[in-house]
């Protein structure tokens, strides 16, 4: 299992050709209580960078993107009823979609840990 990071603070656990997608504890922490978690749609088909979700807080409603292209498996359901959870566990529990990978080299461009910290820093 490989955890890669974006720019625009979403991280991605890779597990074969499934990519596990959210928000960064950066990301959360920036945008405070949230209290409303929009998830696309399952079968849809994303491109890279294309607007995927949305999570609200108390003070802005931020656009989740998709990192790589692919198509949308499944959605985490829970937040629906708890959107707290991506305060609470960002990069655990509060997975946001996962996608079906269509192009694995769409993973080179993005960050390992020690390179997002630093980007964070």
């Amino acid at each position: 299992m490989t955890v890669l990071y974006t720019t625009d603070h979403e991280w991605l656990r890779i597990e074969g050709d499934t990519a596990t997608i959210g928000i960064t504890g950066y990301a959360q922490s920036q945008l405070g209580d949230v209290v409303f978690v929009e998830l696309p749609k399952v079968g849809r088909q994303l491109k890279k960078t294309e607007a995927a979700a949305v999570v609200e807080s108390v003070k802005a409603a931020s656009d989740v993107y998709a990192p790589i292209t692919g198509e949308v498996l499944q959605v985490n359901d829970a937040l629906g009823a708890e959107p707290g959870l991506v305060n609470t566990d960002a990069e655990g529990k509060a997975w946001i979609f996962k996608l079906r990978i269509a192009d694995k080299s769409e993973l080179e461009g993005l960050m390992d840990e020690a390179a997002y910290k630093a980007h964070t820093a």
